[in-house]
């Protein structure tokens, strides 16, 4: 981003390459879910879920990530209260997880409203036959990335002139 810090989408469309990857992240405090998409097919997927407990090695796994699919832009889900008042307890844990990627990675972030991701990801996972708590878990937060980058892909292709 031109000043540093963490946009919001949109406008998005002076700021990305018509081409590229992207990785998006559900953080969590326990885990943090990651997802890739592409740019110019607007599809996202569920890539890995982080659960390590230390900063440095989560940091060094989101290393090894970025390595392998050299995003152009990282997308961060932003959590709001359902009723749309205040702060949700997670937005400044957020907020600052954004910043340690943008300062850390020097790629430009953004963030999406995350608002039921992993709700829907629960749903859509129990949907596809997982009715095991302990197995849906293990894949929860990545496909709750997936819906989060999916946002952000589609709100990007809906602000295509």
């Amino acid at each position: 981003m031109p000043d540093g810090t963490p946009s919001t989408t949109p406008p998005l469309l002076p700021l990305l390459p018509t081409r590229g990857s992207l990785l998006g992240f559900d953080f969590g405090l326990a885990r943090i879910g990651v997802a890739t998409g592409e740019i110019e097919t607007g599809l996202a997927s569920p890539l890995a879920t982080i659960a390590l407990e230390s900063g440095v090695a989560r940091f060094d796994a989101i290393s090894r990530l970025i390595e392998e699919w050299e995003p152009v832009a990282l997308v961060v889900g932003l959590p709001h209260p359902l009723d749309g008042e205040g702060k949700h307890t997670l937005e400044p844990h957020c907020r600052r997880f954004a910043n340690q990627l943008q300062s850390r990675f020097h790629l430009p972030v953004y963030f999406t409203d995350e608002r039921l991701s992993s709700v829907e990801a629960d749903s859509s996972l129990r949907g596809a036959g997982m009715r095991n708590w302990r197995v849906r878990k293990k894949r929860l937060d990545a496909v709750a990335a997936q819906l989060i980058l999916q946002q952000f892909l589609d709100a990007l292709r809906h602000a295509t002139p």
